[in-house]
């Protein structure tokens, strides 16, 4: 290759569609799954990996110590996310020779090899089911070594869930805990009592669920949980179990349908969207410092073309000068040719006082600047009126202050202070107004929107949008695997 010939650069365009589709990650994925799973035929694998839409399936470790709740989380994710649920009890009802090996071993009253489970592991999830609609595994692995003996088979889970409650809670969870022997549900004599007279009938007790033994389990648990922590420490989360089912649940379901960081090449495009004095300015400054981004005001844009002694700038300045609205076509001529600048398209920006409305939003995105995070500032409007209708600005130093939360160091700027006319009561309520009435539609077009109260410290509100910027958007619930009669 010729070290001296230009090098390639992506165009933006390209960039943005394999953004919108996933294409980096996709490529990430499937990389991963070769690796892992060495398959004899790669391309034949990929092919059946994208006409099965298996790439993104749950693979999912839920692990905890006796008590905790594993069975009940595991079915409740199985039920939203359309996983297979496996646990070291239905491997053993598979019908192989693996299986009657391990069968032969606990009928001696032997304890079962770590390496045949991982073949027991390595069988099941072989399977279609498991490979088409992913799987959520309850209580394994036990031990690091059996992690270990995991990873090296090429079964790496996607998250790990660990259950956490007080000793004392578990005990006491455990000597009530009782079985349906027909469902397998677990029902409780204190918590969770079934409510049909026939289930009650045939519940019976758990095993091990005395003191004395329930000790033993978990002082075994105990000693093998750090090195499981250690093992899965970056894809896994500590979840308390001392708390009602349904916020232990809740808690699951959103740390896994959460991403991890992605290498994918990124590039920010933020639009920030709320009513007057929401306090998008100062977010949108604080984004473009740290990221190093392209701050894009929409009114300063427009005020930087008006000052520029072209026929683009002549046309809008008499608008500005008298507070008319700028026509819409040329607010976005003008906009879009400052995002389609290098440094935008580089080290992409922030935006922000556009789109006021459905028709700009559309228009934004047919040319090409559609936005990869939308954040809505929300605040009650009488925030909006404290806010903006008691602030000030100097004229001789630009500063701006406000008489409730910033007020003027001195008497002597105190009486130079000026309002902006924008920010009367009157003019206010009629920006309000307008907003309010354009937003329905911009929140069903901008429908993967991130809602921030803009009614708190700056500082919470910038750490918010933060971690929203950074971390990739959670997987929706709405693409989660459904049966199907071939299935």
């Amino acid at each position: 290759m010729d070290a001296t010939a230009k090098p390639l650069r992506i165009p933006p365009e390209m960039r943005t569609y394999a953004e919108q589709h996933g294409i980096f990650d996709l490529i990430q994925a499937m990389m991963k799954r070769l690796l892992m799973e060495k398959p004899e035929d790669p391309i034949e694998y990929l092919i059946d990996l994208l006409k099965n839409n298996s790439i993104e399936v749950p693979r999912i470790f839920v692990l905890g110590p006796p008590a905790s709740g594993k069975r009940t989380v595991v079915k409740q994710l199985c039920k939203h996310l359309g996983a297979t649920r496996i646990s070291t009890e239905s491997l053993l009802r598979e019908e192989s020779d693996l299986v009657k090996e391990a069968l032969e071993y606990k009928a001696n009253q032997q304890e079962i090899p770590s390496m045949l489970w991982i073949n027991l592991v390595q069988q099941r999830l072989s399977k279609k089911d498991c490979i088409k609609r992913g799987w959520v595994f309850e209580g394994f692995p036990k031990t690091r070594e059996q992690a270990f003996r995991l990873q090296a088979a090429g079964i790496a889970p996607e998250h790990v869930v660990l259950l956490d409650a007080p000793d004392t809670v578990l005990i006491e969870r455990n000597l009530g805990k009782r079985i349906d022997p027909v469902t397998g549900d677990v029902y409780h004599t204190s918590f969770d009592w079934p409510s049909s007279e026939h289930v009650e009938k045939r519940l019976v007790e758990a095993d091990g669920i005395w003191e004395s033994e329930t000790v033993a389990s978990l002082l075994e648990y105990q000693r093998n949980l750090k090195g499981l922590e250690s093992t899965y420490s970056t894809v896994s989360r500590v979840i308390n179990a001392d708390q009602p089912s349904i916020d232990v649940f809740s808690q699951v379901l959103t740390f896994v349908l959460s991403r991890h960081r992605s290498v994918a090449p990124h590039t920010p495009r933020i639009l920030l969207h709320g009513p007057p004095g929401s306090g998008k300015s100062l977010q949108a400054a604080l984004i473009a410092q740290k990221y190093n981004i392209v701050n894009i005001c929409c009114g300063q844009v427009l005020k930087a073309v008006a000052a520029d002694e072209t026929s683009q700038g002549e046309l809008i300045k008499p608008g500005l000068e008298t507070g008319q609205q700028v026509p819409d076509s040329t607010v976005l001529k003008i906009l879009t040719e400052r995002l389609s600048r290098l440094d935008c398209t580089t080290r992409g920006w922030v935006l922000h006082g556009c789109p006021r409305n459905l028709e700009q939003a559309e228009k934004l995105n047919s040319a090409g600047f559609t936005p990869n995070r939308v954040f809505f500032l929300d605040m009650p409007d009488e925030v909006a009126v404290e806010r903006v209708t008691f602030r000030m600005t100097d004229p001789v130093t630009g500063q701006r202050y406000h008489s409730l939360y910033k007020a003027a160091p001195s008497q002597q700027i105190q009486d130079r202070l000026q309002v902006n006319p924008r920010d009367s009561a009157e003019s206010l309520q009629r920006r309000l107004d307008l907003y309010r009435t354009n937003l329905p539609e911009l929140q069903e077009l901008y429908s993967d929107a991130i809602y921030v109260n803009a009614d708190q410290d700056p500082h919470a509100i910038f750490e918010f949008l933060e971690s929203h910027i950074v971390n990739r958007l959670p997987k929706p619930l709405s693409h989660r695997w459904t049966p199907s009669p071939s299935d």
